[in-house]
């Protein structure tokens, strides 16, 4: 659970957005204190008639002229109302619109530990569901609160000028409504942050499982994902049970406490009146006074939970954009006059943030010359991923340096870098896009030549056979596609680049070998003075390097020609005849099983 912070502390955070349209909010929130000072005017207007034109020798005219001033009040209450939602619901969209942007800038500008430790539902609902919340709260929950507040509070002081004795029979029970609504507010917001962030849970495992899907059709796990889904969801639905149950008995009070103060108030009143303390007229307004401020006190534990859950929003909102960037530009970037695309490690070593004090990589040592192409290898779980991803510094080393054509990494700017360094992965990440747009995406020059080249490079001439060629939308993640056409469009897009050091995480592991040897014939010819780093996992893709390095434990244990290694390093041999021999293009198998499971339950 989430530490709790004071609730004006956190509304306050979000004065730097609403300043902007402030002016227009205030304007708003005086139309409607002016709707509910003409609604308490009518009961004066009925005291007067009362007093006046119902009594013995009262004019018709009178009644008729009363009638037209209440047809007046309530024409003005209704166009101020009306009013009201002109000037906050604009501004208010415009708020919640620029914070969902500044938002999403900054997960994209945050470092990928952070996404490391965020579920993607989470996020999701900080950018969709809690700001969504926070625009209706801006636009109607803040004002209503302060209007309901001076509406009560006018509506006494009303009350009191009429009947002083009736009055504190009224007030005699806001003494237990506000004992009972610190006692609401205090529980409320704790489970209204438990509902919000199992919400992002709920809605991280939706993704998750919407993304695996051919993964839990093919194994027959369906039935278990539901049952975990349905646990969760009752967890939200009990969750949110006990918030209603919580404003429903904050409700219950609110509304029935100043309901018995009325009846106490209605004998007393006519006591009053009996005696001659008090007129029929007064009691009449009094009523109708207690009557227009009894829906604001009744509306009061709704508003209540809406200013507490928007302050829940706030703080979860708040937690995402008060995570710093790690990985920053600096002050003054450097960048060789020259770039030859040298990279060189020097004592490099590196762990992740939950986990310093367990390197991943320990004093790495490695040069990789200009146009060279370097392959890694070693077991799993040797860091063969975490060092390529030091590289474009998605990760950042804990100690020692990575430079390329001796200046440091660091020393480059971010983006700067990311365009010399251009990276492909072995899980590959497509876009819901066109396949123009999935591998022009981060080419310098986005053109057809271009396109073309880096189709024909990647071996991924297929693209031109789709239903719309290259204008084919993909679909979600590329799931359309097959494994070793989804690693082709993504190693056609890190060949769009034209980087100077291209990363490669074994790309190239859904292909058959032929088509791996025109991929790789390909890449020396058209980035001949390209620099790469490869991670092979075949031994076909590790006789295609000009050198190889092993990887031990987290160290740099050998670097050699592959011939070299194999005649003099055991571990070496031992790793490349571990290797898989033939690739898999896994998507296509779980497809078939897909059909097959099909046939056999037709």
């Amino acid at each position: 659970m989430a530490k709790q912070t004071p609730f004006f502390r956190s509304i306050r955070r979000l004065y730097p957005h609403v300043r902007p349209i402030l002016p227009r909010l205030l304007l708003g929130l005086l139309c409607a204190l002016m709707a509910s000072v003409v609604a308490l005017a009518i009961p004066q207007v009925l005291r007067v008639l009362v007093n006046t034109a119902l009594q013995p020798g009262g004019t018709p005219e009178a009644v008729w002229v009363s009638a037209g001033v209440i047809l007046v009040l309530g024409i003005a209450e209704a166009c101020l109302v009306a009013l009201r939602r002109q000037f906050v619901i604009n501004p208010a969209t415009t708020v919640e619109t620029r914070m969902r942007v500044s938002l999403y800038d900054h997960l994209q500008d945050l470092t990928v530990s952070f996404h490391d430790r965020w579920g993607s539902g989470q996020l999701l609902s900080r950018a969709m569901t809690d700001l969504n919340f926070l625009r209706r709260w801006m636009a109607f929950g803040a004002i209503m609160l302060v209007v309901t507040t001076l509406t009560v509070l006018i509506g006494i002081v009303a009350m009191f000028s009429m009947s002083w004795q009736l009055a504190l029979i009224f007030l005699a029970a806001a003494a237990p409504i506000t004992i009972n609504s610190f006692r609401f507010r205090t529980r409320f917001s704790k489970v209204a942050r438990r509902s919000q962030d199992q919400a992002g849970d709920l809605a991280t495992t939706v993704e998750e499982s919407v993304h695996g899907i051919r993964v839990l059709k093919a194994f027959g796990r369906s039935r278990e994902a539901l049952e975990n889904f349905n646990e969760q969801a009752e967890e939200l639905r009990q969750t949110e049970i006990a918030k209603a149950r919580h404003q429903a008995t904050f409700t219950m009070v609110v509304t029935l406490l100043p309901e018995l103060a009325l009846g106490a108030a209605l004998v007393a009143g006519v006591m009053l009146c009996a005696s001659g303390q008090l007129s029929i007229g007064s009691l009449v307004a009094f009523f109708a006074t207690a009557a227009v401020i009894a829906s604001p006190v009744e509306f009061s534990g709704m508003l209540l939970a809406m200013a507490l859950t928007a302050k829940t929003a706030v703080d979860r909102h708040y937690e995402v954009m008060d995570t710093r960037n790690t990985i920053t530009s600096p002050a003054e970037p450097r960048r060789p006059a020259l770039l030859m695309g040298a990279l060189r490690f020097d004592d490099a070593t590196f762990a992740f943030e939950d986990a310093p004090d367990k390197p991943i990589l320990k004093d790495i040592n490695l040069d990789v010359r200009p146009g060279e192409t370097m392959a890694l290898v070693g077991i799993t779980g040797s860091g063969k991923s975490a060092l390529i991803q030091l590289v474009p510094r998605l990760y950042d080393v804990t100690d020692g340096a990575i430079s390329i054509d001796g200046t440091d990494v660091r020393d480059f700017d971010v983006e700067d870098l990311r365009r010399i360094v251009a990276v492909a992965f072995e899980d590959t990440t497509l876009f819901s896009n066109s396949v123009r747009d999935n591998v022009l995406l981060g080419a310098p020059v986005r053109s057809d030549e271009v396109l073309d080249e880096a189709l024909d490079v990647a071996q991924a001439q297929f693209a031109y056979s789709l239903p719309e060629g290259v204008d084919t939308l993909i679909g979600e993640e590329g799931l359309s596609l097959s494994g070793g056409q989804r690693q082709r469009i993504a190693l056609a897009r890190a060949i769009a680049a034209r980087p100077r050091v291209l990363v490669l995480d074994d790309p190239l592991s859904a292909l058959d070998v032929h088509t791996e040897e025109l991929v790789e014939a390909r890449l020396r010819e058209v980035l001949k003075d390209t620099t790469t780093l490869i991670v092979a996992h075949r031994p076909s893709t590790v006789a295609l390097a000009d050198r190889v390095a092993l990887l031990e434990d987290g160290r740099i244990a050998d670097v050699g020609t592959h011939t070299e290694l194999l005649s003099r390093n055991p571990h070496y041999r031992y790793v490349i005849a571990s290797l898989d021999r033939e690739p898999r293009d896994l998507d296509s198998e779980l497809s078939a099983l897909e059909g097959h499971a099909e046939e056999v339950t037709r």
